[in-house]
């Protein structure tokens, strides 16, 4: 219930923001993912009453948030698809992780209960791609005996915006499926085959409760708020599994953080018996040279503040925290990249 009322006071699309508290001085901007919107919220809220100090996030999407780092307009940026060591470096920024999560793949199909439906990349690809066009298509019958699945068109909802969640859904539809890889691809912003466009997760879970047979993705806790049927999937393993933390955290225990330049894992098609298939790592941007060092120096006790004191909220909004091993590396990481104008650290 807490949840629910947390994330239906939330105002987003493509130019809302939402301000904690009145501006100050020390106020952080921050914009980007939708995906961690609802645990940067809720942190925030915290923050705010333990601290006074305030963040003002737009939840625009990944690519949108990218955009406004590089320009200097905030304070960082956030995306879900992390961007490459070359390009960190060309445009002299540091990235790191901040929180973990799980899209889901949901539908809009009488007589189904969340949880209830199984389906496969390769499948999900095959929808996608306008190859599977009804329901009680063969192949997905064959995953669900005893199933009642109706003669009814599937409509495809995908983001119409730059997404760090379209990356995540379309990372993994590309590695389970050679004919998705070469005909759209993996990205935040990719040209679909078929169906219609939503911004943010907010805009493909409306489209999905609102048009009879729709199939869409959104971030977990999206799903759970909206009471959408999410479906089952079937794991690198051959497992067909749930989205809860469990199974995004198990997704996560072989990541090889120190081997990617600016811990850009991503954590789609895993192995493992309890993996959830489409688990994802939200990153922040920063500026190596803080132009602003007490703002700089701002959000970075807001995010240390929210990896010792944030567990909690993220557990309620079925979000997975650092391990305290990667929150170090990132500690770590903090000391050596951000810098102030005169080159001394702001961690």
């Amino acid at each position: 219930m807490r949840m629910k009322q947390l994330l239906t006071t939330f105002v987003v699309g493509a130019s809302a923001a939402l301000a904690f508290g009145t501006a100050a001085a020390a106020d952080m901007t921050g914009a980007g993912a939708t995906f961690p919107y609802p645990i940067y919220a809720k942190w925030a809220e915290q923050y705010k009453a333990a601290t006074g100090n305030g963040l003002n996030y737009q939840s625009v999407g990944s690519g949108a948030g990218v955009k406004q780092i590089k320009a200097k307009t905030v304070d960082f940026g956030a995306t879900d698809s992390p961007l490459k060591g070359e390009e960190l470096d060309a445009e002299g920024l540091t990235q790191f992780p901040a929180i973990m999560g799980g899209v889901v793949t949901v539908v809009n199909v009488d007589g189904l209960t969340p949880g209830q439906l199984k389906l496969t990349g390769p499948v999900v690809a095959d929808i996608y791609l306008g190859k599977i066009t009804q329901w009680n298509d063969a192949a997905i019958t064959a995953l669900n005996p005893g199933v009642k699945l109706p003669a009814a068109e599937i409509t495809v909802v995908h983001r119409a915006d730059g997404s760090g969640t379209s990356f995540l859904f379309t990372d993994y539809l590309s590695k389970t499926s050679p004919e998705f890889k070469t005909k759209v691809g993996a990205g935040t912003a990719v040209k679909w085959v078929t169906g219609v466009g939503g911004k943010g997760n907010e805009g493909v879970a409306a489209n999905v409760q609102r048009i009879k047979g729709a199939i869409g993705y959104v971030e977990w806790a999206f799903a759970k708020k909206n009471k959408l049927q999410h479906t089952q999937l079937k794991n690198k393993d051959g497992n067909f599994v749930q989205p809860d933390d469990d199974n995004f955290k198990a997704a996560a225990a072989n990541a090889e953080w120190t081997k990617t330049p600016g811990f850009g894992v991503v954590l789609t098609d895993q192995a493992g018996k309890a993996s959830w298939p489409i688990t994802g790592v939200s990153f922040i941007l920063m500026h190596k040279t803080q132009a602003d060092a007490a703002k700089g120096k701002e959000v970075v006790k807001f995010f240390d503040w929210a990896f010792k004191n944030g567990g909690a909220a993220a557990a309620e909004l079925d979000y997975v925290p650092l391990p305290p091993s990667v929150v170090k590396l990132v500690q770590d990481s903090w000391k050596a990249n951000l810098k102030d104008a005169s080159g001394k650290a702001v961690y």
